[in-house]
């Protein structure tokens, strides 16, 4: 349901009231009592979707979401800080196998 501003005509008197989108514009103030009230255009306020399919996210271009993907696998084949560029099973300099392969 919409707020929907008024001001009267007679005391100036301004407020807002919410109400259905088929209820009739209030026409007396609750300052001054007299009928002389009109209803406001407002910018109102931003509809909120809520949900998957809504977000700028969900929308992106294709060449984005490409440049994306490459970052990440980029971001994947990198070797971590600790990791000296030695697969699993194979030898390093000090001649023992790493973690996950057995030492010799």
């Amino acid at each position: 349901m919409p707020t929907y501003e008024y001001i009267c005509g007679n005391c100036g008197y301004e407020f807002e009231q919410f109400q259905s989108i088929t209820a009739r514009p209030l026409r007396k103030c609750p300052e001054c009592g007299k009928a002389n009230l009109k209803r406001l255009i407002g910018c109102g306020s931003g509809v909120i979707f809520k949900g998957p399919g809504f977000y700028e996210t969900d929308y992106r271009s294709e060449s984005y979401t490409k440049a994306e993907k490459s970052e990440k696998s980029g971001a994947e084949k990198k070797p971590a800080a600790g990791d000296k560029g030695t697969k699993a099973g194979e030898k390093s300099k000090s001649g023992t196998k790493n973690e996950k392969g057995a030492s010799s």
